[in-house]
C-alpha cells in the first residue's frame, strides 16, 4: 500500500485551507501553494478532483477560492484520498480473475485484502475534525461550513 504524492498533498492541502480559511473564507490556490510549497498547476488538479467529489466548492472573482462544502465532521481522510484518486489497496493481483495462476492456492491474497479492508475502515472513521482535535488546534478553526 502506498499513498502517492497527490495523496499526500490532497491531505496537507485541506488542513492548510481549514488553517487558512477559519473564518470561513475562500482560500486560494497561490495561498496554499506557497505555504505548502506544493505546485499550484498539480494543487490546481488536485482540487478539481476534490470539488468534483463535493469535499470542496469553488468561489469565483477576486478574493475567490476555495472552501470545504461539507462540516469537518462529515469529511474523513479516506474521502479525501479517495477524491485525489488513491486506491488503498495492499494488493494488486489479479486472483479474482478467472485466469489467476495461482487462484487455487494463494495464501497471502486474503491476509493482503484483509489489511487493505482494516485500513480502509480506519481511514474511514479519521474525520478532519478529530485530526484537528488531536492536533489542539480545533478551537482556531471554524468548525461549521456556509453551504
Amino acid at each position: 500500500m502506498r499513498i502517492t504524492t497527490r495523496g499526500r498533498y490532497a491531505l496537507r492541502a485541506i488542513l492548510a485551507m481549514v488553517s487558512l480559511g477559519s473564518d470561513g473564507s475562500p482560500v486560494s490556490i497561490s495561498s496554499l501553494s506557497e505555504r505548502e510549497e506544493i505546485s499550484p498547476v498539480f494543487l490546481e488538479q488536485i482540487f478539481f478532483r476534490l470539488r468534483k467529489a463535493g469535499i470542496v466548492s469553488s468561489v469565483r472573482g477576486p478574493g475567490g477560492g476555495f472552501c470545504l462544502a461539507r462540516p469537518l465532521s462529515d469529511l474523513t481522510i479516506k474521502n479525501i484520498l479517495d477524491a485525489a484518486g488513491e486506491n488503498l489497496a495492499c494488493t494488486f493481483c489479479k486472483k479474482s480473475a478467472p485466469d489467476c495462476p495461482r487462484k487455487s492456492y494463494c495464501l497471502s491474497h486474503p491476509i493482503l485484502v484483509e489489511v487493505s479492508n482494516l485500513v480502509n475502515n480506519y481511514l474511514g472513521t479519521v474525520t478532519l475534525e478529530s485530526v484537528l482535535e488531536n492536533q489542539n488546534i480545533l478551537d482556531e478553526v471554524q468548525t461549521t461550513v456556509q453551504v
